[in-house]
């Protein structure tokens, strides 16, 4: 006799996307709006000279090319009207949970449930307001600067500020209603197709390069098979976990005794995500991203931070490792994982960790087994964001071939995945559950009435 649960895992499958119409509209609503996102990035900024930003951009690739573009899809070297991207957000929303974390006040707005949760949300948006505005005016002056604004004055800053920022809240709220209504997170579905855009530009660039011998054929299969591999080990890496045995005791509720059970509390290898990737290349690409902005006005401390911290140097290179680990524990014990709140929901619940005393001490052991489980989280951050950026600086390879962009792009797709099989698990259930009514109301037999004498 087949289970429930086993008839559910058979049907689970693509095929039954047909019948999962909730899943069907939910989907086709993503991809309308990831369109729209789409087409937005090709409508330009006005007051901008097509053919000098080309040329600009050519020149500044170094700092302005590389993560921002990747997380633009390409808005920013056309100067789209997305040309922030949604960093401006993710920026905002990081700042605020680790200020939530280290703030007693917005600790205890968080506490306060959704009134609390609405209130940070709040603040997060004011903080993406405030943070497109820089990057909007700092952008503005650097196009002038270059002398790509066709009539450069405070109207053509104004008219850049308003419309930069107008871009990236607009992108805020695709993304919000992608998860509200849609399949997925709606900022890292946004980020992902950016990233996916590029990438046929990017490999025609990459064998362009091996067809005028720039690069060998053993080098371009090197790569293919390396790529193939890091793919392969962020997914091998992203799913392992820690599992810490819990044990619950037996209790007693009125008069029913509930008997003792056992459980797991699983804690990921990377619990921070791609996050440290983030943070870290953001700040590696200040000093490249403030020289662009003031022209060839560059002083003796700028040039020299250039010479030492330039994309493939061993400073630079050394100091991405320092800053991956560092956000890694950093993000983790204030955000993602906090032993002490994780010690006292335990607590509550009555479970505990054999042979540990719950409380302060049951605390101490779990951030003794995460500080453990992030020397091998920080190390593959480090080693799948180095290994592409020393090939990226030796052998002129695309930027979108860099590790951050590849844990992006596993990971908003493994999420997605996810995400769907959930969808079609609770139409298979619901669909099992109508069929058990049916058959139930289908064996019901009328009552006889009182037989009359």
């Amino acid at each position: 006799m087949v289970s429930a649960a086993e008839q559910m895992a058979a049907n689970t499958s693509w095929a039954a996307l047909g019948k999962a119409t909730d899943l069907r509209n939910r989907i086709l609503f993503t991809l309308g709006l990831l369109i729209v996102y789409r087409l937005g990035t090709f409508i330009p900024v006005p007051g901008i000279d097509g053919q000098a930003l080309r040329d600009f951009m050519e020149g500044a690739a170094a700092g302005l090319g590389g993560i921002l573009t990747m997380f633009t899809g390409g808005a920013l070297g056309r100067m789209g009207i997305f040309a922030l991207g949604i960093m401006p957000y993710i920026s905002a929303s990081i700042i605020v949970q680790l200020l939530t974390s280290m703030v007693p006040a917005l600790e205890q707005l968080k506490k306060e449930g959704e009134q609390g949760r609405k209130k940070i949300n709040q603040y997060t948006r004011y903080g993406t307001v405030f943070l497109a505005t820089l990057q909007a005016y700092g952008l503005a002056k650097s196009l002038e600067a270059g002398d790509l604004a066709t009539d450069p004055g405070l109207f053509f800053q104004s008219s850049t500020v308003i419309t930069l920022v107008g871009g990236t809240m607009f992108l805020m709220w695709l993304g919000e209603q992608i998860t509200a209504r849609g399949v997925g997170n709606g900022i890292s579905l946004i980020i992902f197709v950016g990233i996916i855009a590029e990438i046929p530009a990017a490999l025609a660039q990459f064998f362009s390069q091996g067809r005028s011998g720039a690069l060998s054929p053993a080098v371009i299969i090197g790569v293919m098979i390396m790529v193939v591999a890091v793919i392969a080990f962020v997914v091998f890496m992203e799913r392992a976990l820690r599992k810490i045995h819990i044990q619950y005791p037996r209790r007693q509720v009125g008069m029913k005794v509930y008997d003792g059970g056992s459980s797991h509390l699983p804690v990921k290898v990377n619990p921070s995500g791609v996050i440290p990737a983030i943070f870290a290349s953001s700040l590696l690409l200040l000093p490249t991203t403030i020289s662009t902005f003031s022209g060839n006005q560059t002083g003796p401390i700028m040039s020299t931070l250039l010479a030492y911290f330039g994309p493939g140097q061993p400073l630079y290179l050394a100091f991405f490792v320092a800053m991956i680990v560092f956000f890694a524990y950093f993000y983790t014990f204030n955000v993602s994982f906090k032993p002490d709140e994780v010690a006292d929901n335990l607590k509550n619940q009555n479970g505990f960790v054999p042979g540990i005393r719950p409380g302060k001490k049951t605390a101490e052991y779990l951030e003794y087994v995460v500080n453990r489980i992030l020397v091998l989280g920080a190390g593959y951050l480090a080693a799948v964001c180095l290994l592409p950026e020393i090939l990226r600086s030796q052998l002129a390879i695309p930027f979108y071939f860099g590790g951050t962009s590849v844990l992006i792009v596993v990971s908003v797709t493994m999420d997605t995945i996810q995400q769907v099989q959930s969808h079609l698990l609770a139409h298979q259930y619901e669909g099992l559950i109508e069929k058990s009514q049916l058959s139930g109301k289908g064996r019901r037999r009328k009552k006889k009435g009182p037989a009359r004498r």
